[in-house]
């Protein structure tokens, strides 16, 4: 009986222990990282905004129940004068400045997104999601050789008119907004661009109904391109935790991080922690 139970403990134990996140800037322009907990959850210690310049990388750990976070870069930042911190950077701006505020943080549209779950009911769940838009090409890998979540594809200068921009100093586009962001439809709470409303289910928002739903899906079909993309089962990725895997978010990755594609596995508990992020 006592190797039963020492056995299930240390199972328990490889569960919940904590994780080392690397967060990597390939690109060739200073990317500012930020990352997000959601309320009512462990949160790393680790500062929740920093510059990146390019080339560097850096790891810290998250802990193992880490629920409800995101990952983000955001492109163009200036803290010295705004006094709306954030407005402080072109797109993925948060309340606080450098450092994203605990509460209330979360980056400003259009940014990709990485979130994840990590532990709930003994799996990883993790997703590149391009739900608010898309400004800086990503990927997430891992060291236990579970799926790549990735959208690698740099979907800026290709945006459809309507729903491109910001833009930086120079005129270029530095971000691609989601077709709620733009409000197309023109109201965003009944909305079948944000599945809001009367659209705020599977059956009632398919992506038919999402417009340029194919520009982000097609360009990257291994991302999380609308709020009911399970369905196309190549957008929520899973990992088993007793893995115990530690993850790597990487702005603008080469194409040999984005070949290993894995099982999808659906998980509708991670659709409401994603709408605690909204």
């Amino acid at each position: 009986m006592k190797s039963i139970a020492a056995a299930s403990l240390i199972f328990v134990a490889s569960v919940a222990a904590d994780r080392t996140f690397t967060v990597v800037n390939n690109c060739d322009y200073t990317v500012w990282p930020a990352y997000f907990t959601g309320a009512g959850t462990s949160a790393p210690t680790y500062p929740t905004g920093w510059e990146a310049a390019a080339g560097t990388s850096v790891s810290f750990t998250v802990p193992g129940d880490w629920n409800s976070g995101r990952i983000w870069g955001r492109r163009d930042c200036d803290f010295s004068s705004s006094t709306d911190p954030s407005t402080s950077c072109a797109d993925g701006g948060c309340n606080g400045g450098l450092e994203c505020a605990k509460v209330g943080g979360t980056g400003v549209p259009p940014a990709t997104v990485a979130e994840f779950t990590l532990g709930a009911d003994g799996t990883d769940n993790y997703d590149v999601s391009l739900v608010d838009g898309f400004n800086i090409p990503m990927t997430i890998t891992n060291t236990v050789n579970c799926a790549v979540a990735s959208c690698p594809v740099d979907l800026n200068a290709n945006c459809p008119s309507d729903i491109k921009g910001p833009y930086d100093s120079t005129g270029a586009a530095v971000g691609c907004k989601s077709a709620c962001e733009a409000n197309l439809d023109g109201n965003q709470a009944d909305s079948g661009n944000c599945c809001s409303g009367s659209h705020n289910t599977p059956a009632t928002c398919p992506n038919s109904g999402v417009q340029y739903y194919s520009y982000f899906k097609d360009n990257c079909p291994d991302s999380y391109a609308y709020a009911y993309d399970e369905s196309s089962g190549t957008a929520l990725w899973t990992c088993q935790s007793s893995l115990a895997a530690d993850y790597t978010v990487t702005f603008c990755p080469s194409s040999s991080t984005t070949k290993k594609r894995g099982v999808h596995v659906l998980d509708r508990s991670f659709n409401v922690t994603r709408s605690l992020l909204a």
